[in-house]
């Protein structure tokens, strides 16, 4: 039986309005790109001053927000005292990929505080060991983190099918793990009490194209995104969020098929686009060893090497390919390029173009852009601590007590 708003205690309602101004507070602070002020959470909000001001006092107590430095205005009054994002309050990002292992602590604020990433072939690796040197990895992160941190949780980035309901991974041809449970694996090699949640990790790494810091939105609400490591990874964002589907399972781009009578993929499948976009499929093209950096192969193309400019050819030849179909379905013509593809983007950009330009059918109306994420190696760590401070910003009020 429903029951009505007049049916429950006046002392439950105000618990609940509590929790969910809170939470507005909070959310209003850190959606700004600036430090803002109490006034300004009261106008944003549409609250009275006097309860913006209790419920960012009561924040402030909690260190869910911080004040900073007053700057002197010129003009008579006392300044406005500058609200921030709490820095004490921190999640644990980690990811295991065919090439690394990585771990970073992000704070409320979008900062990451501490970091540990660490080159790696784990292709066929045996899981309980890769998962025991994620472990050695995570322990010395934290011991060198900044003191103070309160850890709210975390999340594991995997490059393959997850289930994140049961925590089990489900596929990960690159890896080449099936039906993993990670629960007891994480269990084993972290923190006691702390919460990791799983992800795959193109859709964790999308987080942070489509988010600047915890709360804010980042500059692009609608696009594709390619992660681009060993094998190639994808997530369509609407809105900001990451489309993943009735199972979880949406967005996988690296196997798309461009080729069909092409080489097997480790998927099961042939012709995928990681077979000729993936970092090793076009370092095998280019004559380089598994081990040079997309750096060399750019340099190589650049200097008008045959092998090199025609790996990097083939590359946005696949690319277009796999990615006008998505297009075409999807209608988001932004494409954001990460990981590998990132750092090759200006030269994979002009055949790309060309390709999406006559395989799009709404491109002569809306040219699809070729766009890429710059930042640290392993976004998807960074995407799983934003998950997880997405948390704190739903329900402040738990953190409080």
């Amino acid at each position: 039986m429903t029951q009505r708003l007049a049916d429950v205690p006046s002392g439950a309602r105000q618990s609940t309005l509590r929790t969910t101004n809170l939470g507005l507070v909070l959310r209003t602070v850190c959606a700004s790109d600036r430090p803002t002020s109490r006034s300004d959470v009261a106008a944003t909000t549409g609250m009275t001053r006097a309860t913006a001001a209790r419920l960012v006092d009561e924040l402030l107590a909690g260190g869910l927000l911080d004040e900073g430095e007053r700057d002197p205005l010129p003009r008579r009054g006392r300044p406005a005292t500058p609200l921030l994002p709490g820095a004490a309050f921190a999640a644990l990002g980690l990811q295991v990929d065919a090439g690394l292992l990585a771990a970073r602590v992000v704070d409320l604020r979008g900062r990451v505080v501490a970091e540990r990433v660490e080159q790696a072939d784990l292709r066929g690796s045996e899981p309980a060991a890769t998962f025991a040197r994620l472990g050695v990895l995570t322990e010395e992160l934290l011991a060198g983190a900044p003191t103070g941190l309160r850890l709210v949780g975390g999340g594991l980035a995997l490059p393959g099918v997850v289930d994140e309901l049961t925590g089990v991974l489900l596929r990960a041809p690159n890896l080449g793990w099936s039906d993993l449970p990670t629960a007891g694996l994480l269990g084993d090699v972290l923190p006691a009490g702390l919460t990791v949640d799983l992800g795959n990790e193109a859709d964790l790494a999308a987080r942070t194209v489509a988010q600047e810091a915890p709360g804010r939105a980042g500059p692009h609400r609608d696009f594709l995104y390619l992660s681009g490591q060993i094998g190639i990874g994808g997530a369509v964002v609407l809105d900001g969020r990451v489309v993943t589907g009735s199972s979880g399972w949406a967005g996988e781009v690296g196997h798309v098929c461009v080729q069909p009578d092409g080489p097997a993929c480790s998927c099961g499948s042939t012709g995928c686009l990681e077979l000729y976009a993936g970092r090793h499929a076009l370092l095998r093209a280019a004559g380089l060893p598994l081990d040079a950096s997309s750096g060399d192969l750019a340099r190589l193309a650049r200097d008008g090497d045959p092998a090199g400019a025609a790996a990097v050819e083939t590359g946005a030849w696949a690319l277009g390919v796999a990615l006008a179909g998505v297009v075409n379905v999807v209608g988001i013509p932004t494409v954001v390029l990460g990981g590998h593809l990132a750092e090759l983007a200006d030269l994979l950009r002009p055949a790309l173009e060309g390709h999406l330009a006559r395989r799009v059918l709404s491109a002569r109306w809306r040219a699809p852009r070729i766009l890429s994420a710059r930042g640290p190696l392993a976004a998807g760590a960074t995407g799983a601590a934003l998950r997880a401070l997405d948390g704190v910003l739903a329900d402040p009020a738990h953190r409080l007590g």
